[in-house]
This record gives C-alpha cells, structure tokens and sequence, in this order.
C-alpha cells in the first residue's frame, strides 16, 4: 500500500451506531480506537478498514492491535432513539442540502460543484419565507438572480422537484465525506421507501463501481 493510499484509508470515517442499530454519527479511527479500548463496541459489521497498532505488552511482547470495522455499534441505546427517529428536524445547512438536491440546480436541473451552489429561499424571507427544509432549495447563481425577490410563480419558473425534510438517517448520510457501499446500504434501511434518497441511493448501489456515494 502507497503512502496517498494508506493516508486515504485512515481518513475514511466510521459509521457508529447504538446496539440497537440507529445509527448515530460518523466518527474517525481515533474516536473507533478509544471506543475498543475502554470496551464500548458491542458489535462490527461492514468490511474491515483498517489496523491500528498500540504498544508492546512488556511481559508477553506482543503488540495490540485493533481491527476497526466500518460499521460499530456501542453499548447502550440512545435514549432519543425514538424522537430521532419519527421527530427529528436537522438544521440547514448549505453542504447538506446541496447533497439533499444532488448538486443540481432545483430550476434548471444541471448539475453543479459546491462552489457554484446557492441556496435559494422558494418564498423569499422578504415575503415571510422561512429558512427551513421546505422551502429552500439548491439553485444556481444564474437562476437564482434570475428569480431574485420573487416566488417561483411570480418569475415564471418551476422546481423540478419537492423539497423535502431529511429524516435523523438522512441527516447522517447527508454529512459524511466518503460512504462507503456497506455504509451506504446501512443506512438505506432506515430511510423512509417513499423518501426521494431512497429511490436515488438504491439506484446507485445496484449500479457498476458504487463504492462510494453520490
């Protein structure tokens, strides 16, 4: 393994779970290492990522090694297991819901970086809109001057599609950097079927090469 590939794999983050299975947030191999060590982990699914080597035992001499997985859930159950499941709002965020709206411009539906995102308020705050999940959308900078203080209606343009409140699973999967497919897949289970991320994340772990997400 190179050197860019090692630093790659550490950098990957872990799903972590309560053992229950809800899925609570992404943590880094430091995070994962402490969590074996003081005796959380209750369980590992999902592949292995990678090894974390610790000191040599000076009466055996052998040296500790961990083995963390991509999936870990920890003792206990969360105690707003259920709030986080059916009431849960995330907090808005432009790099989550850019990732909600698949980078493409809710106007014009091409498909954007980050960087030449906007979010757009579908009815403008002057208007008494509100900044929250339902009624801001991704748009391009061309398409969002364009509509500038008006409602969609007012300047003649339509979403292509409904924005939507992204549930506590959602929100996880909205956040991490890399998932992975096994972590992807995890994740999918607790997702709403009639959810918009579930239709568009089951086409993309049945399709060639998907090891990472959309």
């Amino acid at each position: 393994m190179d050197t860019d590939e090692y630093i790659r794999n550490m950098s990957q983050q872990v799903l972590r779970t309560d053992a229950s299975g809800m899925p609570l947030e992404w943590i880094d191999y430091r995070d994962a290492a402490r969590l074996y060590y003081t005796g959380q982990v209750a369980y590992a699914c999902g592949q292995p990522l990678y090894e974390i080597h610790g000191g040599v035992n000076a009466r055996s001499g052998h040296r500790s090694v961990i083995e963390v997985n991509s999936i870990i859930a920890t003792i206990g159950r969360s105690a707003s297991h259920a709030d986080r499941r059916n009431n849960y709002v995330p907090p808005v965020n432009n790099k989550t819901l850019f990732r909600r709206d698949a980078n493409l411009c809710m106007y014009c539906a091409t498909r954007f970086s980050e960087r030449d995102l906007t979010r757009d308020h579908i009815t403008p705050v002057s208007k008494g809109g509100l900044d929250i999940w339902s009624n801001v959308v991704a748009a391009c900078r061309r398409c969002n001057n364009h509509k500038g203080g008006r409602t969609p209606e007012e300047a003649r343009m339509e979403l292509v599609a409904v924005p939507f409140i992204p549930t506590y699973a959602e929100y996880i999967y909205l956040k991490g950097r890399r998932v992975l497919a096994d972590q992807m897949k995890f994740l999918l289970a607790h997702f709403p079927r009639s959810s918009p991320l579930h239709k568009r994340l089951s086409g993309h772990l049945t399709a060639p090469h998907s090891d990472q997400s959309v």
